[in-house]
């Protein structure tokens, strides 16, 4: 029964790489990433960053790749519908997601969460600016390919970011164009 749980789990979580980011059509963005595509960038970004702060980039990166599969039950909210609707609890969700798998896996996800959403540790501190710097990296990306309305985006990013290595990379990425990585 434990394996078909954890089989069960991955193809929910398979759902991810299908639910696109739905703020970007606010945008007009008319294929954007999914959320699959950004949480694989926020957890490279949060073990970046946390190896830049001295914390431990494993854990960092643990923590978001977990922070947005609550979306395979809730889809992608814009922050328009926040007005209209109570945000659901990510620990509530995952606690649901998970209450079929072994213990061990179980413990392991929703701990992962439950730090997350408490922000407390540098870990969670790191993966929660990963998230921010990620979004601002994207905005960037579709500022460079021609779309107008992004700076709304960026703005969110830059003042929801804690991390003084946060800060400062998001600082230097308003301003480079996303083609000098190709340096």
């Amino acid at each position: 029964m434990s394996d078909e749980a954890l089989a069960a789990f991955g193809y929910e979580l398979g759902i991810l790489k299908r639910i696109r980011r739905a703020g970007w059509w606010q945008a007009g963005v008319r294929d954007p990433e999914s959320v699959a595509e950004h949480s694989m960038r926020v957890a490279q970004l949060a073990g970046l960053l946390a190896a830049e702060e001295g914390a431990d980039p494993a854990r960092a990166a643990y923590l978001a790749l977990w922070h947005d599969t609550q979306e395979t039950r809730t889809g992608d909210l814009p922050h328009t519908a926040r007005p209209y609707l109570t945000k659901p609890d990510p620990r509530q969700i995952t606690a649901d997601q998970t209450a079929a798998l072994p213990e061990r896996a179980k413990n392991s996800v929703r701990d992962a969460v439950a730090e997350y959403e408490a922000a407390e540790t540098p870990e969670s501190r790191c993966a929660r600016d990963a998230d921010k710097l990620e979004m601002l990296l994207q905005a960037v990306e579709y500022r460079d390919i021609g779309v107008a309305r992004v700076q709304e985006w960026i703005n969110s990013a830059l003042n929801g970011i804690s991390t003084e290595t946060g800060r400062r990379v998001a600082e230097v990425a308003v301003d480079l164009s996303p083609m000098t990585w190709r340096r």
